[in-house]
């Protein structure tokens, strides 16, 4: 038979059916417990033991258990929100001691990975975003929102190419989890690349809350600002916002009013970068290691504050398209590049600045402690000094940035004369409340330390009022605090005297002022934790209520961080600032690779120019053998560019940049081959993609194109895409174009702004020696077999090589050339000159063809072959 089931089984299983998706953290006393499937889940992933509550019933009937203490359960949450779990905490809403019957309890918070506000389970420096998306037909519209610092950011992108401008803009903010709506959880690319590639956990939302009515009318009850003036495909925003605001609401049960401002981001306001550019630039973490350290982040990252952190990987993530906001950025980091004493000071004064947006983000939301409190006092007091370090600066973004912090003095002078300096963890066992704030607090804290000295004034008193000399006052637990009085003196008691107790030698009384003492002692210590915690509720609020000015200032702190980052780095390693504008120039002196250079510890880093334009610099096919640093140099100036538009100073001599509307980049496939396709597929689809949405105004680098197939089709494919890439009819953009195809070399002066580059080598013998050194001109040799021997291919190996490689030279194979037109149009392949081929080329314009149809005629023309 079924055991039966206690009204707390009931009270937990009727919560759990009500959240069967989350993990069920049922408060029970000290503890938070978990059952049945819970329970086993949990024991295992946290490594706990699995108990049982009824022990005394048979095994089939017996209810599995584990636990956590409810002190420290913010490790164990963390543990499991860290392996995807939603977490429901059900918290006791009475205490139990004065409940009468089954204590009540309820869902408080629904934990999630996209809804931390715990500091103990969030990176200091990053954010931690919960996005939500909607489609509709060719329309996308997404939402981003970290509640830990009210930040709330949305985009929409409307016909063709609007999925992959989504995914681009997924890839930048990075969010935990994804609340979609029906036809973004029906897209099934959409949930690959966010569980795949973002590992992002995702929740199928309801589809009424994403209606545009019901969304528009949560925004606008829920921001003061930024719903205003959006363009007609905002709607898309609003209703991914709509969807979001529903999933926190019925989340985090709590006061979301931190989230003030609505951020919309419309096209040409920043550079957009997909996945690849940003993975394979090593903007924030290597490619391999997954690691800070290595990173262009980890070059530029000097912040001292935590909202510092936070938005240099921000602006790293979205380069500015604006000359005129990059300029101001610029001129602000030169000012500061000028003045290392006021550097060192800012820093030394940043340093002390606390994290003023999450504080104010768990003020908000409830969770906020005494310590909180006093760190956003402490944080805000050192403002005042923080504004006169920068009054001696006048470019106008320091200006601006001075003029917007507020240390909320009166805020300030409220919480520092309210706290002890040092509070205690809990707010619910008082001892936090300054001596001199409230004086009640302080006629409590002396009942409860003088609880002696007041009886020892009553007992003095009364022997006054009575003439009674051997009064005493005492005090036991069943009567509580009595007056005691020898029967020699009955005749002298007072009619106030209320007869509690005879014994042998004495009476004992109470009075009416005796019973109120007693109470006022004995309830001292209750009435104080209760009163510290309302009058903290109340500094909380008061807190809360300057949630803008905070916000506002903490950006405003933030972006001082940055650019004293910005400047510090500068400063240290030599970088120069750039000229920014519009043109197509890119212009780069003696520019160097701002990671390698500082890991370089035995050598110092050889710097290398880049000139590049719209017109007779168009397109540089850089040649040379591998590990000459191809690669490095390209890198280094997709880097140089990125660095530019965030408002960096840069690792060059001199430097002008045209601004540039994205960077896209072909190098390696080592992190989609788990995906199960081949190298060579990654990277056809890679180019599909770049050809498709690169502009004039974008940067290629392209590494090492058809490497993945056989000689003739990789060279036929790279030739393909360097000349889309260079013809101004069809795209026309900046590209720097690594390759060993050493015949494609011949198309400089066949088309124009194509411009040869190679990696200047020397040989000795055997040996060869990479200058590093990029050089006008075709690469000479490919020194392949050089590299294998520094590469440490056994001398056997090499000596055949060199053998094979004489055999070849000595019998004349004749290396595959680029098709070439001369004045009589008779087209030669040399030997693979077949009359087919020819008579099909013949009829071929190809001026006209587009890089899909170049590569079906290459294909083609193999198979007539």
């Amino acid at each position: 038979m079924p055991a039966e089931i206690t009204p707390m089984m009931k009270q937990y299983l009727q919560m759990k059916a009500e959240h069967p998706d989350c993990i069920l953290m049922f408060r029970l006393g000290d503890f938070y417990e978990m059952f049945n499937e819970d329970a086993k889940l949990v024991s295992q992933e946290l490594d706990l033991t699995l108990t049982t509550r009824d022990r005394n019933k048979p095994p089939e009937q017996r209810t599995p258990m584990c636990g956590v203490p409810y002190h420290s359960v913010e490790a164990y949450l963390s543990r499991l929100i860290a392996k995807g779990y939603k977490v429901a905490i059900c918290e006791q809403m009475e205490d139990p001691a004065t409940a009468k019957g089954l204590v009540d309890r309820d869902i408080i918070r629904i934990v999630t990975p996209g809804t931390l506000i715990e500091s103990s389970m969030l990176e200091e420096g990053k954010n931690n975003f919960i996005a939500a998306v909607c489609l509709d037909g060719e329309a996308a519209g997404v939402c981003f929102c970290d509640i830990s610092t009210g930040e709330v950011s949305a985009a929409a992108f409307t016909g063709p190419g609007w999925e992959e401008h989504l995914t681009n803009e997924l890839g930048r903010f990075s969010p935990r989890e994804a609340v979609l709506d029906a036809a973004a959880w029906d897209c099934q690319s959409l949930r690959d690349f966010l569980k795949a590639r973002l590992e992002c956990r995702c929740e199928k939302g309801n589809e009424a809350d994403f209606a545009p009515d019901r969304a528009m009318e949560l925004c606008q009850k829920q921001f003061r600002s930024g719903l205003d003036s959006l363009p007609p495909e905002g709607e898309y925003a609003v209703r991914a916002c709509g969807g979001m605001l529903t999933y926190l609401y019925d989340t985090q049960k709590t006061d979301l009013s931190h989230l003030t401002a609505f951020h919309y981001t419309a096209g040409g306001e920043f550079m957009e970068l997909d996945l690849t550019a940003r993975r394979n630039l090593e903007l924030t973490e290597t490619l391999r290691g997954k690691e800070k350290k290595g990173s262009l982040l980890w070059v530029l990252d000097k912040t001292r504050t935590a909202m510092g952190g936070r938005l240099i990987r921000s602006w790293m993530e979205r380069p500015l398209l604006s000359p005129a906001q990059i300029n101001k950025r610029l001129d602000a980091v030169e000012e500061l590049v000028g003045d290392a004493i006021a550097r060192q000071e800012l820093s030394a004064c940043l340093r002390e600045v606390t994290d003023l947006e999450r504080l104010i983000g768990r003020i908000v939301y409830g969770t906020a402690g005494a310590r909180d409190l006093t760190a956003l006092s402490s944080g805000l007091g050192k403002l005042p000094r923080l504004r006169e370090l920068l009054s001696p600066f006048s470019s106008s973004l320091l200006t601006v940035l001075r003029e917007a912090m507020d240390d909320l003095p009166a805020l300030r002078d409220s919480l520092d004369r309210a706290l002890v300096e040092e509070p205690p963890f809990s707010v619910r066992e008082g001892g936090f409340i300054r001596g001199g704030w409230n004086a009640d607090v302080d006629y409590l804290r002396d009942i409860q330390t003088n609880g002696k000295g007041m009886v020892a004034q009553v007992e003095a008193r009364e022997k006054e009022r009575t003439g009674i000399k051997s009064l005493k006052v005492g005090y036991n637990k069943v009567f509580g605090y009595y007056i005691e009085v020898s029967k020699s003196y009955y005749d002298q008691v007072p009619e106030d005297y209320i007869r509690k107790q005879t014994l042998v030698n004495c009476e004992r009384f109470i009075t009416q002022e005796l019973k109120e003492m007693e109470h006022t002692i004995l309830s001292a210590q209750d009435k104080l934790t209760a009163l510290e915690y309302e009058l903290f509720c109340q500094l909380r609020e008061a807190a809360a209520a300057q949630v803008d000015a905070v916000q506002r200032t903490a950006a405003a702190v933030a972006q001082v961080d940055v650019l004293l980052s910005f400047a510090a780095v500068a400063a240290e390693g030599r970088y120069c600032k750039p000229e920014v504008d519009l043109s197509d120039r890119l212009d780069i002196v003696e520019g160097r690779h701002p990671v390698v250079e500082k890991v370089l510890k035995d050598a110092l880093f050889v710097p290398n120019d880049v000139h590049l334009d719209g017109k007779d610099n168009l397109v540089a096919i850089i040649t040379g053998p591998n590990m000459a640093g191809k690669s490095t140099y390209m890198r280094q100036t997709a880097l140089t560019v990125l660095m530019a538009q965030m408002g960096s100073f840069v690792p060059a001599k001199s430097a002008r940049i045209g601004v540039v509307d994205r960077v896209f980049t072909r190098i390696g496939a080592s992190d989609d081959l788990s995906a199960g396709q081949s190298t060579f597929m990654v990277e056809m689809t890679e180019v599909a993609e770049l050809l498709k949405n690169a502009t004039p105004k974008s940067l290629l680098i392209l590494d090492e194109i058809g490497r993945g197939t056989s000689t003739y089709d990789g060279m036929a494919i790279a030739r393909a895409v360097l000349e889309y890439c260079a013809d101004k009819r069809r795209l026309g953009c900046k590209t720097l174009f690594a390759t060993h195809y050493h015949e494609l070399t011949c198309l400089e002066g066949e088309i124009p702004g194509v411009k040869n580059y190679n990696v200047a080598a020397k040989k000795r013998k055997d040996d060869v020696i990479f200058l590093r050194k990029i050089v006008p001109g075709p690469a000479d040799q490919s020194y392949g077999i050089e590299v294998a021997s520094l590469a440490g291919v056994p001398d056997r190996v090499i000596r055949r090589s060199r053998d094979i490689l004489s055999e070849l030279e000595s019998q004349g194979c004749p290396a595959p050339a680029p098709v070439q037109a001369p004045a009589d149009d008779q087209v030669s392949f040399l030997d693979m000159g077949a009359n087919q081929v020819a008579q099909r080329l013949r009829q071929t314009n190809l001026d006209t063809l587009t890089p899909i149809e170049a590569l079906n005629l290459v294909y083609e023309l193999k198979k007539l072959l």
